[in-house]
């Protein structure tokens, strides 16, 4: 499946980070740039002001890794997922969509988190509890997170939400540090998810683990 071309010689691309789903930027594809991301997984555009090529990054070397693209029902317009490398304004900023007229808190917070802990295993922070229970070891965090385990079926039997929803935003952060340790991101969360609820149509392909 391609662009339809013949109707337009530019089509619109919408970029996103593929991780957050944040909109960093839209650009136009001509049929050459459309090729040279298929080619090389990487992003090129259509400049209408140098009218050529442009290659994302080419300069700055803030490239876009293409993760996916899809087509709308029309044939013209593509969402182009990627992992960003820097950002992706020349302004310096991270999307291009950064004038605020209308609100909107669209962030992951499960992606913060775990950007957090990675940041603070490669610069501590001093007091960081996260950096406490990094330098604690594997040990240290296993036991919270069973502790917090416990607090959250306690939660759980006494009917009350409030607590409960609490506890389980502790025991989740203290399962992303564990994961942090153990070298697992939330990616790889997710692609198991993914495999063992796979969705095919409308027909959905039972795994090992059974249907969710």
């Amino acid at each position: 499946m391609r662009p339809d071309f013949n109707k337009m010689e530019l089509i619109p691309a919408i970029v996103q980070d593929y991780q957050t789903k944040q909109v960093l930027m839209l650009a136009y594809v001509n049929e050459e740039a459309y090729d040279k991301m298929l080619e090389t997984n990487l992003t090129y555009f259509y400049s209408r002001s140098r009218k050529g090529l442009w290659h994302k990054g080419e300069t700055s070397g803030h490239i876009q890794h293409i993760k996916g693209m899809y087509l709308d029902c029309d044939l013209d317009t593509i969402l182009i997922f990627v992992d960003q490398i820097g950002v992706a304004c020349h302004t310096g900023a991270y999307s291009c969509f950064f004038e605020e007229v209308k609100p909107f808190d669209g962030s992951d917070i499960f992606v913060e988190i775990e950007k957090m802990i990675i940041e603070r295993k490669e610069t501590p922070v001093p007091k960081s509890y996260t950096n406490y229970l990094l330098e604690q070891g594997i040990d240290k965090v296993c036991k919270k997170i069973g502790e917090e385990a416990s607090e959250t079926i306690i939660a759980a039997k006494n009917n009350d939400k409030e607590e409960l929803v609490g506890e389980i935003g502790d025991l989740l952060y203290h399962v992303m540090v564990l994961m942090n340790q153990q070298d697992i991101s939330l990616e790889d969360v997710q692609n198991i998810l993914k495999q063992r609820h796979q969705i095919t149509g409308n027909k959905k392909v039972f795994h090992t683990k059974g249907e969710y």
